[in-house]
Parts: C-alpha cells; sequence; structure tokens
C-alpha cells in the first residue's frame, strides 16, 4: 500500500530506538527548519501522526469542538481531523464578507499599489514552489488526500508554479488593463475598466487540491476582490497549508477567509452573506442548486462527460493508445476532464488499439498509485453502473471491471481496475433512457467505448450535440476537412485537435473551461480571469467646454 517516506535522520534515530514521541518532535523541529510556513510533515501523515486543519477568518486561525476525522483513503486509518464550522459558528465569515465594499478592495480608482503587491506576493510564492522540498512537500501531500502517482501530483504542483510566475511584476495591474473611446465632441472620451465584485466565494472540489483552489483563488484576489474559499473537506489541508506559505510569502491576513465546513454550513453563509459572484467547482447537481439559491451570480465548471473522437486516418497507435489511457485512467480517472467515451473510426479497429489500450491499463499498480482510491463512487456503485450497461444488446466488457487486489482502501471509497464496455452506437443512441445510462458521468476509471463507420459520423456528431456538459474533448485526426466537421459541430470548451488531441490537461497556458453555457467559468489565464473576477465598468467623461453661444433648446 502507501509506503511512507521518511527522512534519513528520521530512519536513524529509529534504529537507535528512540520513542515515538521523540521522533516526532525531531520530524516537527527539522520541518519547521525546513520549511518555515509548514505546520504538518506530508511524508509522516498517517494514523500514528494526524494532523488537525483549521479555518482562517478576520486575520486569525480557528479550530472548532466539531472535528470530521478523515479515513486514510488506502487503509482506513484516520488521520486527519479537519475542525468544521457548523451553522452556530458561521457568523464571523458572515461578518468579514459584509465588511468588504462592492467597489472591492482595490480597483482601478482605489488603492492601485495593491496590484503590484499582488505582483510581488506571486513572485515569492513562485520561488517557494521552485524550490525542490517545498515541491516536493506539497506533491506527497496531495498524494496522502487524494491518492495519484507521483508525478502527476508534482504536475499539479507544476502548474501551479508557472501560474504565478505568470502574474509577477507588473503582470496583475496588466489584468485591469482599460481604453478609451474618442466621444462626440471636445471633452467627451468614454473609458471601460476591469471592476471587481467584491466580496466573494469560491467553493472547489477534491481531485485538484492545490491547482483549482489555488488559480482561482489568486484570480479573485489579482482583481480586487475579498474570496472566502472552501475547499472540499477530504483535501482541504492542502490549501490551508498553501495559504500559511501566501502569509508567509505577503498575503495581508484580512484579505481571505478560509473555512471547512460541511455543505449545508456553507449553503447558510452564501445566504446570508449575499456574496456578489460565487465560483463553484463541483458536480452539475450541486452547481444547479447553487443558481438557483443565488439568482443567478455565478460562475460553474460543472462535471464533464467529456469525448474523444478518433478520426479516418490511422497513425502512431502506440501513442494514441497512450494517451487515451493517460486521458482515461489517470489520477484513476477523477479528472473532471477524463475521457468518459470514446469514439473510435472503423479504420482503427483494424489495429490494435484496444488491445494495447488493455495492457496499458493492466500496468497500472495500487503500489505506485498509478491506479487508486475513488474517492466519490463505491466499488459497488461502479461495478452496478458496470453490469447495467452489460445489459444493452450487443454491450460487451472490453477490460477491466473487477474490484482491485489485495488493497486496504475502505469501503466507503472505489477500488476498481481501468475498466472499458463497449456499446453499439446505434444502441446508444436507441431512446433517452439508454443514452442517459451510457452518458452517466462515473468519477473513476471507467469509459465507454464505441466504433462508428465511415458513414456513420453524423450519429456521433447527434450523440455530441445531446449531451449536457461541455468541458473538454478531443478530436484525434490530422485530417483537416474532419476536424473542420467535427469542431463546426460541437461546442465543448476546451477541444484538443489534431493527431495529439487528448481530452486531460489544465495547464496554465491556455483556457481551461466549459462553453455553451453563460455561467461557465474559466482558469488559469488572463481571459479566464477578467471573465470571471471581474466585470465590465464604463466611465463616460464629459469635461466640456460647453459651446461657444450655446442657448438654452426647447424642451424634448
Amino acid at each position: 500500500m502507501y509506503r511512507v517516506f521518511v527522512s534519513r535522520a528520521l530512519r536513524a534515530k529509529s534504529l537507535c530506538d528512540k520513542s515515538s514521541t521523540s521522533l516526532a518532535s525531531l520530524t516537527l523541529s527539522r520541518l519547521n527548519h525546513s520549511i518555515p510556513f509548514a505546520t504538518v510533515d506530508a511524508e509522516e501523515l498517517s494514523g500514528a501522526h494526524p494532523a488537525e486543519v483549521q479555518s482562517f477568518v478576520q486575520g486569525k486561525w480557528i479550530g472548532s469542538s466539531n472535528h470530521n476525522t478523515l479515513l486514510d483513503p488506502l487503509n482506513g486509518e484516520p488521520f486527519i481531523k479537519v475542525a468544521e464550522v457548523d451553522e452556530s459558528g458561521t457568523q464571523p465569515f458572515v461578518d468579514s464578507l459584509s465588511q468588504c465594499p462592492k467597489h472591492g478592495l482595490h480597483n482601478p480608482f482605489k488603492s492601485p499599489e495593491r496590484y503590484l503587491l499582488y505582483g510581488d506576493i506571486s513572485t515569492k510564492a513562485a520561488h517557494m514552489l521552485a524550490l525542490p522540498k517545498v515541491a516536493d512537500f506539497f506533491a506527497r501531500l496531495i498524494q496522502r488526500v487524494a491518492p495519484k502517482s507521483y508525478q502527476q501530483a508534482a504536475g499539479e504542483v507544476f502548474v501551479t508554479r508557472k501560474f504565478l510566475e505568470n502574474f509577477c511584476g507588473d503582470q496583475v495591474r496588466f489584468l485591469a488593463r482599460s481604453f478609451a473611446i474618442p466621444g462626440n465632441h471636445l471633452g467627451q472620451q468614454s473609458h471601460g475598466y476591469r471592476w471587481p465584485y467584491g466580496p466573494v466565494t469560491i467553493v472547489t472540489p477534491f481531485n485538484f487540491p492545490l491547482e483549482i483552489p489555488l488559480l482561482q483563488l489568486m484570480g479573485a484576489l489579482y482583481m480586487g476582490n475579498k474570496p472566502l474559499l472552501k475547499v472540499d473537506s477530504k483535501v482541504s489541508i492542502v490549501m490551508e497549508q498553501m495559504m500559511r506559505l501566501l502569509h508567509y510569502c505577503g498575503l495581508p491576513a484580512e484579505d481571505v477567509d478560509f473555512i471547512n465546513s460541511d455543505g449545508k454550513t456553507m449553503n447558510k453563509i452564501l445566504l446570508e452573506a449575499n456574496p456578489r459572484m460565487t465560483l463553484f467547482t463541483g458536480s452539475s447537481r450541486v452547481a444547479e442548486k447553487l443558481a438557483l439559491d443565488l439568482k443567478g451570480r455565478i460562475r460553474l465548471e460543472d462535471a464533464g462527460f467529456d469525448w474523444k473522437v478518433l478520426g479516418p486516418d490511422v497513425q502512431e497507435v502506440d501513442y494514441v493508445a497512450w494517451q487515451c489511457d493517460q486521458d482515461a485512467y489517470a489520477c484513476s480517472g477523477q479528472k473532471c476532464s477524463a475521457q468518459s467515451m470514446l469514439f473510435v473510426h472503423e479504420n482503427w479497429s483494424k489495429t490494435p488499439l484496444v488491445s494495447k489500450l488493455k495492457e496499458l491499463a493492466e500496468r497500472r499498480k495500487l503500489e505506485d498509485l498509478t491506479i487508486g482510491p475513488v474517492l466519490t463512487f463505491t466499488t459497488e456503485a461502479m461495478l452496478e453502473h458496470m453490469e447495467n450497461l452489460l445489459q444493452i444488446p450487443g454491450s460487451k466488457l472490453l477490460f477491466g471491471g473487477k474490484e482491485l487486489k489485495n488493497h486496504s482502501i475502505p469501503s466507503i471509497y472505489g477500488a476498481l481496475e481501468p475498466t472499458a464496455v463497449y456499446v453499439p452506437i446505434e444502441e446508444i443512441l436507441k431512446d433517452s433512457k439508454t443514452y442517459e445510462l451510457v452518458t452517466k458521468e462515473i468519477f473513476g476509471p471507467f469509459q465507454i467505448v464505441t466504433e462508428y463507420k465511415k458513414d456513420q459520423l453524423p450519429l456521433v456528431l447527434e450523440a455530441l450535440e445531446r449531451m449536457h456538459a461541455h468541458l473538454t474533448a478531443a478530436v484525434v485526426s490530422n485530417d483537416p476537412i474532419f476536424l473542420q466537421e467535427v469542431i463546426g459541430n460541437s461546442v465543448n470548451g476546451t477541444t484538443y485537435a489534431g493527431l495529439r488531441g487528448r481530452t486531460t490537461g489544465a495547464p496554465q497556458n491556455h483556457w481551461f473551461g466549459p462553453a455553451g453555457d453563460p455561467r461557465g467559468a474559466g482558469i488559469g489565464t488572463p481571459e479566464a480571469i477578467k471573465l470571471v473576477w471581474s466585470c465590465h465598468r464604463e466611465v463616460i467623461y464629459d469635461y466640456g467646454p460647453v459651446p461657444q453661444g450655446w442657448e438654452l433648446p426647447p424642451s424634448t
């Protein structure tokens, strides 16, 4: 199972048969010496060395008598106590948000030096994440609460650092760039400005414990807002430690509040504090509820049943198979961009594509976390879904479909081999009930595979049109006519096109977000930050002079 990585000094002390208390003291002292902001040891975090997560409000870290004890997703040991705010403790968070004016903590006319402050904070935070020991700390911490391979966890830290590097120096104030238009007469000009919302809230999921909350949090701060951040309690320890890093790098203590709570308590805060804007990343069901509760003052990056279409031009089969495996099963399929459905042109069926997919899936091991716990679906729920799919005429199990062997993952989580089920495209489209079953998102190592013939592209496009979520997609083809046809008849906001097309990957260098919904949110780029975290304000200057000889005109 998961091996606790211990330092050489700690192993040496262990060999000297010192007590566990002295070992913990040594580790903590070394940790504090080497990583000045950290209050936990990612390598020691376990049932024997549990951690506690706090909330932060009005410039202070606070605990709670109400604890949510988390089970280690790899062995079921209680290993983190999250001090969750309950409904009786919401008032400080409501008050803190309410104290922020609608015009924000800064804007182009107010405290513009804060744009420079956040450029400096980004510089310092990026430098910290560039330190190998700090990057490793966060990668290991991510692995402990959202088990994924070290490469995947380290990649999340890398993207976060590159994002911060992108907004160093003057880059934050460039986000607030304005424009001017000549007026109708001398002395008149109209100026467009990017304006903050003021008090805002951010709610993010478990699957990217650092990247999603940090990128959205910094975007909100750059534009002059005061955010209240809530991360899924299962993984909030990661962002709690990142908050401490940001404070170490100069983040003003009053600029951000951080809460651990259940959904009901957070919903109470949202209704009472009345934030001007909320960013929600998570399930479609919760997204739609919040959209109603908040009267539309929301941006969403909700569920993604993401598809990939393999075009008629077959080439680089090994590479395409590898990318399909990565898209479907990296992070155990727990990415909102994970490949949920693969449309295979009949030309690819003449290649060993599926057998290669099976071989690649079978390489994944719990020991290195290339496959691991599923945190939102149980094993039984995933297997039941598979059995329901196998009742569809012509469907068959391509590979997987079994519980992981020799694991100690607690039963509240899922433990499933990478799984693929084939369903004929004609059956997928036969009726709405079947279509809804096939396109149900399983946030785990699970995908649907189907095949289409050269004259069945309209069926593929019909299947794409009927989908409800439009986050990522891939069209794997270098045929420009085919690309034009598929891209021109689909919607997904982040679409990769070409031989190396993928569905996963949310780097800092391009927009990542859904399309087709006016509430859709983006992440990572200047365009995404401006769209999500600011609104347009127009100021029309009209200084005069009044025309010489002006006379009072008739009433109109």
